[in-house]
């Protein structure tokens, strides 16, 4: 029998209504399995550590379990390229480093990047300013008398980061613009191996998250000097901001933040973004944020995506006219 015009017309409406109410109901009942974190560094670092803070009480919160993947390397691409290409329904997301998110995208000219169109914002969990740590027999106490010491030993004081492009560098290119002095930077492959050398004494100075550095500032091994951010660190209240000591633009606080698949629907977002907001603003979360030299910092996914295009627009001065890029 042959179907007429009118009939397919019918039927093609009917399977796309069926499709949608499909849809519809899987995003109701969302989420109905497991949902994977996606994380961009390997365990122990400040990503993975702000992941598993916000997975373990956000699966009973969404009734579902949340499970943390990492996926280090590629300064951050080959997790973002993996959660860019799953399916875009909720079920794989993404623990993103600023770092990686607005730092990689402007320094590396090799490497395949994501774009920023690929990821949609979701919810910003953690914010962390870096400190300025020296070793302990540096001569200097203070972030002025570093600079000062800079001016007067030019080209010889070396800083450590975690990589050429790196968030750390391009902090250290920032400090030696705003102070006028000119020091050696010292790339690594990693935090841990630069933390090394710096309580070896094999370089002066670093930059990064309060986590990797605490316990050797308890121990005296290492001084800090400086906070990278607006407000100093309950753990660290008597080290004062870059601005209290004179440097108010060099600012370079970490955030951490989920995003999730371009396509993803909203209602998941909406889903995703609200038991999250509960999960960062309970005084569980927030004490453990603290207790990293952290502050639990929930923004909406409207609040996270102005706050990437700023960072971009801020970075991407610093980083033209350091000359920075990635190896």
């Amino acid at each position: 029998m042959k179907t007429t015009r009118k009939q397919f017309t019918s039927l093609a409406i009917a399977a796309l209504l069926g499709a949608l109410a499909g849809a519809a109901s899987a995003q109701a009942s969302y989420p109905a399995r497991t949902i994977t974190m996606v994380v961009p560094t390997a365990a122990g670092g400040t990503t993975d550590i702000s992941a598993r803070m916000l997975a373990l009480p956000l699966g009973p919160a969404l009734g579902q379990s949340v499970i943390v993947d990492n996926k280090g390397g590629g300064n951050g691409n080959i997790a973002a390229s993996a959660v860019k290409r799953a399916e875009a329904d909720g079920y794989t997301i993404l623990m993103q480093y600023s770092g990686y998110h607005v730092i990689t995208p402007l320094v590396s000219k090799t490497a395949q990047q994501w774009e920023q169109k690929d990821l949609q914002p979701v919810a910003n969990v953690i914010s962390a300013p870096q400190i300025i740590v020296v070793r302990a027999d540096l001569p200097v106490k203070t972030l002025p008398e570093l600079v000062a010491y800079a001016k007067s030993h030019p080209g010889k004081l070396n800083y450590a980061s975690s990589g050429n492009g790196s968030l750390q560098h391009v902090t250290g290119a920032m400090l030696e613009q705003q102070g006028g002095v000119q020091m050696v930077h010292v790339p690594y492959k990693g935090t841990g191996p630069a933390l090394q050398d710096l309580l070896g004494g094999q370089v002066d100075l670093t930059f990064g998250t309060a986590p990797p550095f605490m316990p050797h500032i308890q121990a005296g091994k290492l001084r800090v000097l400086a906070v990278t951010g607006k407000t100093r660190l309950s753990s660290l209240p008597d080290v004062p901001t870059t601005a209290e000591a004179g440097y108010p633009n060099v600012d370079a606080t970490s955030w951490f933040a989920v995003f999730a698949p371009a396509a993803t629907p909203k209602p998941v977002i909406d889903k995703l973004t609200a038991e999250i907001a509960k999960v960062v603003n309970t005084p569980a979360f927030k004490q453990k944020a603290e207790e990293q030299g952290a502050s639990a910092d929930y923004q909406t996914p409207q609040q996270l995506g102005d706050k990437v295009k700023a960072d971009l627009v801020r970075w991407a001065a610093v980083v033209k006219s350091s000359k920075i890029e990635a190896d």
